[in-house]
């Protein structure tokens, strides 16, 4: 049985995201963030509707909300959908 999305829980994941993926929450920041000029991102939190992120581009730091397609059930389902985001997101497709 996978957790729910509780702050420790999302603590977890943007530890993990950032320590060990740091290239994906950069792509999450370039293509669903529309931010193309991300030089380098940070995950801040996750929740059921979305992620936050922290991001340096052109010298600024800005905040970004991103916001998921459906409304994430547990962990598991937050894994599956980080995964399947950074996929479409280095396939070049632009997310619907």
């Amino acid at each position: 049985m996978s957790d729910p999305i509780t702050p420790t829980v999302s603590d977890r994941i943007c530890k993990h995201m950032n320590d060990d993926h740091a290239n994906a929450v950069l792509a999450y920041a370039q293509v669903y963030g529309d931010r193309q000029d991300a030089e380098a991102a940070e995950m801040l939190a996750i929740d059921p509707e979305g992620m936050d992120l922290s991001v340096q581009a052109k010298g600024e730091t800005l905040n970004l909300r991103i916001l998921f397609d459906h409304q994430l059930q547990d962990s598991e389902d937050a894994h599956q959908t980080l995964i399947a985001m950074v996929k479409q997101a280095r396939s070049g497709a632009k997310p619907a």
